[in-house]
């Protein structure tokens, strides 16, 4: 890592961040059709080359990037040109499940599923920052959230939660494990936690459990639970949450809920379902403003030529 470089930009982006300030009031809106169609307006974004997908993070601006799930190489593309192509390429033996970007320490923090790691790689010299070992039990490391504080990451066989601190300097620390409690410890399905976001106006960790077709908040200090009554989602995948609105990937129905939850009641509704017929199993998302980019993982299809990000609209309200 270029520490000099590293803590100037981070510098610039802490002082840019500065100069704004968003406010959102989020009001009931009527469920929209789940037939909705908007494939003709929005861009479809091959990733050439891939093997195969999972993950996508959003970068600085409208960059994102995404991984190989079968060979956890990493792509870096922009959702406003509507290009990609692969930025890193990653040691023989990895993959990539989850990511997010920390931008501002220029990090990316990946997933390593089955291996029970996570892989943090520097997005300035595109090395690998380090290697950590989460767990040494079973395992699928499956998803990734930030916080101002670090990273969480999800085990889909373990009931427990994995933090890997981050300081200001973008350094690492030691690795903790948080114990679940309450309805999201259930361990009964073999896909168990999925996907992971940090509500931060709420100070609690969002979690989707694919067996329960549920979401769960987990106070990241106690790790207990609580279950957001009022929907249910199947094949529920990879979350996003910007204030009181999360976007679920349900990856086998082909199509995203948006939802309005009121974390203090862990309640929620339905606004939204999204579905478009560029679809093909996505299984993440990340948000750029309006829009939604998620990544197509075309579990279950014979031989597929091509895996890609799919955008489309966004509405918070």
């Amino acid at each position: 890592m270029r520490l000099s470089t590293k803590n100037s930009g981070s510098a610039r982006r802490r002082a840019a961040a500065g100069l704004v300030a968003v406010a959102a009031l989020l009001v009931p809106a009527p469920l929209a059709s789940a037939g909705e169609d908007h494939s003709k307006d929005h861009p479809v974004i091959v990733l050439p080359g891939a093997k195969g997908a999972e993950g996508i993070a959003a970068g600085e601006g409208s960059t994102f990037f995404a991984g190989d799930l079968a060979t956890g190489d990493i792509f870096r593309g922009d959702i406003r040109k509507g290009t990609a192509k692969k930025f890193i390429d990653v040691p023989n033996g990895r993959v990539a499940v989850g990511l997010k970007a920390d931008n501002r320490n220029d990090l990316l923090f990946v997933a390593g599923g089955a291996a029970g790691k996570a892989y943090v790689y520097d997005t300035d010299d595109r090395k690998t920052v380090k290697t950590i070992q989460l767990t040494t039990k079973a395992a699928f490391i499956n998803d990734v959230a930030l916080t101002d504080r670090g990273a969480w990451f999800t085990n889909s066989r373990q009931a427990e939660l994995y933090f890997v601190p981050v300081d200001r300097d973008g350094d690492l620390g030691k690795v903790r494990t948080l114990k679940l409690k309450g309805p999201a410890a259930d361990t009964g399905d073999p896909f168990n936690l999925n996907g992971i976001a940090s509500a931060r106006n709420h100070r609690t960790l969002v979690v989707g459990h694919t067996g329960n077709q549920a979401l769960y908040t987990v106070n990241p200090r106690t790790g207990a639970s609580a279950r957001i009554a009022g929907v249910t989602l199947p094949n529920v995948d990879g979350i996003v949450v910007k204030d009181s609105t999360v976007w679920a990937v349900q990856n086998f129905s082909n199509q995203i809920s948006r939802l309005t939850v009121d974390f203090p009641d862990s309640s929620g509704t339905v606004r939204e379902v999204i579905r478009n017929r560029n679809f093909n199993i996505p299984t993440t998302a990340a948000l750029f403003g309006e829009k939604l980019a998620a990544v197509n993982a075309k579990f279950g299809v014979t031989n597929p030529k091509t895996f890609e990000v799919v955008v489309v609209k966004a509405r918070t309200r």
